[in-house]
């Protein structure tokens, strides 16, 4: 059998269809006795585990804790704040975009810099930069896939929106 993402022949009377979603499994077997032949019971294996994804993808749950007033932006998981620093006495434009890594809820933060002297040019890059990481992100873990985070490091001096290469978008 064809390598098929999440389907397996554990023996030899039929295939084991298993998708685990936040530490819950969705699983069928599907018997080749029961399903005619061994093609008619892979077909109704990959109808089932697609209907599945589709389900599971609608039932998808990216937060542990959906942080509160942080729609700022319009867009799940990013806002826009800022942050006052009291040993500096100044103000901080700051994207914050919300995410979970190992089951924990994290956030990366793109700051703009000094409320006072802020362009719009800067603020631009940074929300733009935000909602690609957060694009990324959900891309990832709707597709199963492992997120890195590590390639925004150094954003302010790229671009990584207008970079046709950056596939994490789908």
């Amino acid at each position: 059998m064809a390598k098929v993402k999440h389907i397996t022949e554990p023996d030899e009377f039929g295939y084991q269809v298993r998708i685990v979603r936040r530490g819950k499994e969705s699983s069928r077997y599907f018997s080749h006795k029961l399903w005619g032949n061994r093609s008619k019971s892979l077909q109704a294996a990959i109808t089932w585990r697609d209907q599945m994804l589709v389900v599971l993808k609608g039932s998808k749950t990216r937060f542990l804790k959906p942080p509160k007033n942080k729609t700022t932006t319009g867009l799940t998981g990013v806002s826009r704040t800022i942050k006052y620093d009291h040993r500096k006495d100044k103000s901080y434009l700051c994207y914050t975009v919300f995410w979970v890594k190992d089951g924990k809820s994290r956030n990366k933060t793109f700051q703009v810099g000094n409320i006072e002297i802020v362009t719009a040019d800067s603020e631009l890059h940074a929300f733009r930069t935000a909602r690609l990481f957060r694009s990324c992100y959900e891309h990832a873990i709707d597709n199963d896939l492992p997120f890195d985070d590590s390639r925004f490091a150094g954003w302010k001096k790229k671009r990584l929106y207008e970079d046709r290469g950056l596939n994490c978008v789908g």
